[in-house]
């Protein structure tokens, strides 16, 4: 099987909801980060064969193809198909696995995945608020109802689970969270983002432009007591908006290669996808997917996590990095080394491209050699990935 690997990862500095990101339309802001990917790697549009963007609420702004549109938006144009796919916040994860297995299987050379969300724009769940007002219903249709009776599907729910079953406390996922706002704030201060960020081109409200370089969503005078202060976001709860990721724009694409485009093309590999696992999981807790992903691709690599060197799981609630880091007994020190998405923001379909993108840059900048994502996903599915940093082809 052809061998896949990553020579090009970008991202744009996530925004927070109405700031500065929220007025650049979607699709011009895939476009920004594709444009820079092409310009970073050299390659030339007339060889890459498709285009896979994760975008999670379809509507609107964000609807008639997504990924289709950003090739049209971009220096990709007309000849370079596009897709976009939802797997939830796993959809940019799941667009690098498709991207991967079409140059695995040889029948794709060169394919650039990522995702966006502009969830300024399209607020999260608009597509079923906007389709019940329609008429079209919920999507849960009858058949569900009689699966799962009296079950009320909701990730803030089934965090909430995740806490009581994994004996999470309140102050440890108080201090897991300021440790997010403490870990981005020391890779801002040392320039860790500075490689996988470009900028993007906006104009302030006094008609000024700026190029927008940096997470605005990081809080560098987070305080545990101000943390702690906040009220739960369900009644007898312990989950807050501080311990659960932030609402945020963003978008990030990457580029897959198989070993032949590489060698004609000259391309410098950061990365090779070691293994990739996808699973199902019980869709009422929800969240715990992660969990039996990293065991499915640590079996598939033939590898332990002792293995592993960086690990990124998503923070959409505190509750399930800390849940996997329990179930696994794996090394806490060894995740989200640069801070979540408590602390960078979680912008849905981009989020899977945005913390591969980090865990590549960051693979580099320490010299370590295998890194693991894994991220949960709205209805009880996960990704998970394993890659090897690359510094030259063998």
């Amino acid at each position: 099987m052809t061998e896949a690997y990553i020579v090009g990862a970008v991202r744009s500095a996530g925004g927070r909801k109405n700031g500065r990101l929220s007025k650049v339309h979607p699709i011009d802001l895939g476009a920004a980060v594709v444009d820079a990917l092409v310009a970073r790697t050299g390659v030339p549009v007339t060889e890459i064969d498709d285009l896979i963007f994760g975008c999670v609420s379809q509507v609107g702004a964000q609807s008639g193809n997504l990924g289709r549109n950003v090739c049209l938006s971009s220096v990709l144009g007309e000849a370079v198909p596009g897709t976009t796919v939802d797997r939830q916040c796993g959809s940019g994860q799941q667009a690098i696995h498709f991207a991967a297995q079409g140059v695995m299987s040889g029948t794709q050379d060169l394919v650039i995945a990522g995702g966006v969300e502009s969830m300024s724009q399209v607020p999260i769940g608009a597509s079923i608020v906007d389709g019940f007002k329609a008429g079209h219903g919920t999507p849960y249709g009858e058949r569900i109802g009689e699966r799962y009776p009296g079950v009320q599907f909701s990730q803030f729910d089934g965090a909430e689970m995740l806490v009581q079953k994994y004996d999470l406390s309140s102050d440890e996922l108080n201090r897991f969270a300021l440790s997010s706002h403490q870990k981005a704030t020391r890779a801002v201060a040392e320039g860790r983002f500075d490689r996988e960020i470009i900028p993007i081109d906006i104009e302030l409200e006094d008609g000024s432009r700026v190029q927008h370089v940096q997470d605005e969503g990081i809080r560098q005078d987070a305080t545990l007591d101000a943390i702690s202060g906040l009220q739960p976001m369900r009644e007898g709860g312990v989950l807050t908006a501080a311990n659960a990721s932030q609402i945020c724009d963003g978008a990030s694409a990457v580029m897959v290669a198989s070993r032949e485009a590489c060698e004609r093309l000259g391309l410098q590999p950061l990365a090779r996808i070691v293994a990739m696992s996808v699973i199902g999981s019980d869709p009422v807790i929800m969240l715990e997917g992660p969990i039996p992903a990293t065991r499915k691709v640590l079996e598939r690599a033939g590898m332990t996590l002792d293995d592993i060197d960086l690990f990124e799981v998503n923070e959409a609630f505190g509750s399930v990095p800390l849940a996997w880091v329990r179930a696994l007994g794996a090394d806490i020190d060894k995740l989200n080394v640069n801070g979540g998405a408590q602390a960078l923001g979680h912008p849905l379909g981009g989020t899977g491209a945005k913390l591969m993108t980090t865990l590549i840059h960051e693979l580099h900048r320490t010299g370590q050699r295998y890194g693991l994502l894994a991220i949960c996903e709205g209805g009880g599915t996960a990704n998970g990935t394993i890659i090897e940093r690359v510094d030259a082809l063998a």
